[in-house]
């Protein structure tokens, strides 16, 4: 078996090739730019928006990378609750949701202050408030005691992906961590992004959640390199999206002698796409804050206001008269009434494909999907 990267005398210290990672990390600058530039340029509420859609995908996507399926809608109510931001139809949340929001908006929101023992050992309570991962009682609120093996397949077919930090080293090599992350200033914080997340996940300092809480270091510096709270893209959705190559470059570069290159290529590559993947969820944001401009006094009642603010955040198939019913627990009658008021007004249109159930759509808005 090779050698594990933390076996090495001095391991953390790293090294990479620049020539091999120089022509992403520019596109990534170049988009980080344009992202924000974008955002400036629209108004208070829009930015809102593209913040609330980029946090709750993130805290989503993040768990849903460890298997765990969030409630969309209660994600989303409570990080407009804690940041102030007055949604519609705010629905009550769990207390894990709770957790894991606090988390991550600990991690966003306050990125200028140090990164603690004590503060990760906040977040770690916090996503596991009763002391329990599943039917497991895990120690919480601080590191490890026990070994820590990432391991699959069934008893007695067990394939050890990866065998962590002994639990006796947790802390002296968390120490150095935070020292490190605290007070190293001269990398670029898009660099230091990618190798916290990666120094992180192979000290694996927690009984569980270290992937969680390694993504939440990783959004931390994305703050911090872009001095500012607020987000327009989600990285977790990302690395969701491209999990088997994660994990594939994770188990490579966890027995390299130092070298991370390929490990930053592939995040440098991977926050790329992240960002090409928010320039369509900004044209969304952008022609939403459009449509409300224009009919900001339209009389619109909250049914109508509730469904076409859906079309906008991506709705799921065709609009129908009882897809409208249903949503918005109303008979037919009324929700026929609703929309025939929103044809006269000229915001929606049937469309061509007619027929019995009729389709509508928004009219002189193309949503691209």
């Amino acid at each position: 078996m090779p050698k594990y990267i933390y076996e090495h005398k001095d391991w953390t210290d790293f090294v990479w090739n620049d020539k091999a990672i120089n022509s992403v990390f520019g596109e990534v600058k170049l988009l980080q730019g344009k992202i924000i530039g974008q955002m400036n340029s629209v108004g208070f509420s829009a930015k809102e928006e593209a913040t609330l859609t980029a946090l709750t995908l993130d805290v989503v996507k993040s768990s849903e990378i460890e298997g765990e399926l969030l409630n969309y809608e209660q994600v989303r109510s409570s990080i407009a609750r804690r940041l102030g931001i007055n949604t519609a139809a705010l629905v009550a949340s769990s207390r894990h949701i709770e957790g894991v929001v606090e988390m991550m908006l600990d991690a966003t929101q306050r990125y200028t202050l140090p990164l603690t023992e004590e503060r990760l050992f906040g977040w770690h309570a916090a996503l596991f408030p009763t002391g329990f991962s599943g039917p497991y009682a895990i120690e919480v609120g601080k590191y490890r005691t026990g070994e820590m093996q990432i391991v699959s397949g069934g008893m007695g077919k067990e394939k050890i992906h990866y065998e962590a930090v002994k639990p006796q080293l947790v802390k002296t090599e968390m120490d150095k961590f935070l020292l490190w992350f605290n007070n190293n200033n001269q990398l670029d914080p898009v660099l230091k992004a990618a190798i916290a997340h990666f120094w992180f996940i192979i000290i694996h300092p927690f009984d569980d959640g270290n992937g969680r809480i390694g993504r939440a270091i990783t959004d931390m510096l994305l703050a911090k390199a872009e001095n500012s709270g607020e987000r327009f893209y989600s990285m977790s959705s990302q690395i969701l999206e491209e999990r088997k190559r994660y994990y594939e470059v994770l188990q490579k570069v966890q027995h390299s002698d130092g070298n991370i290159t390929e490990w930053l290529e592939w995040f440098l590559n991977c926050l790329k796409n992240a960002m090409l993947d928010t320039e369509k969820t900004t044209q969304r944001i952008l022609l939403k804050a459009e449509f409300w401009k224009l009919h900001e006094n339209t009389k619109i009642n909250e049914r109508q206001r509730t469904i076409l603010n859906k079309l906008f955040d991506g709705f799921e198939g065709k609009l129908q008269s009882s897809k409208w019913a249903k949503i918005t627990k109303v008979s037919s009658d009324t929700a026929l009434r609703d929309i025939k008021d929103l044809i006269e007004k000229g915001i929606l249109q049937e469309t061509s494909e007619g027929g019995r159930n009729a389709n509508y759509e928004l009219k002189n808005f193309r949503i691209k999907t």
